[in-house]
């Protein structure tokens, strides 16, 4: 699972979330140390409003907590998402001495993204592309 501030840094970015079974997420109100929860269709299941989509807390199990606004709520997306967020700039994945490496190319250029754990370093890529989107081509 990627780390709180690249979680954070992926929001400030822009990348947007559409709640679905198996995402992980923390409240914004506890930060780094909260618990993890998982959207399931069983016990947290997002809903969609003309206000906007809440992640609705169903049971006991989850302390009472009913509902929670989706602005509220901090997505950890996992591999395979940002992976798939990456689309066909990613190139490979890579173990290293030292954690991780993900090789993309964007424009026609080649980079390498860097980490001890692979999640973050495709989380690394995907800001970077982010940010390239949003300077546009040169």
């Amino acid at each position: 699972m990627i780390s709180w501030e690249l979680a954070l840094a992926l929001r400030d970015a822009g990348v947007r979330w559409s709640p679905a079974s198996g995402d992980r997420f923390r409240l914004l109100t506890t930060g780094a140390d909260g618990d993890v929860f998982t959207v399931s269709d069983m016990t947290i299941e997002p809903h969609e409003f003309d206000t906007g989509v809440v992640l609705g807390f169903n049971g006991t199990t989850e302390w009472a907590l009913d509902s929670v606004a989706l602005e509220d709520a901090l997505w950890h997306p996992l591999e395979g998402q940002l992976r798939e967020l990456l689309g066909g700039t990613f190139r490979t994945l890579e173990r290293t001495p030292d954690g991780y490496v993900v090789r993309t190319e964007v424009l026609g250029e080649a980079a390498e993204h860097r980490a001890t754990d692979a999640a973050d370093a495709y989380a690394d890529a995907l800001l970077a592309l982010v940010a390239v989107s949003a300077e546009g081509p040169p």
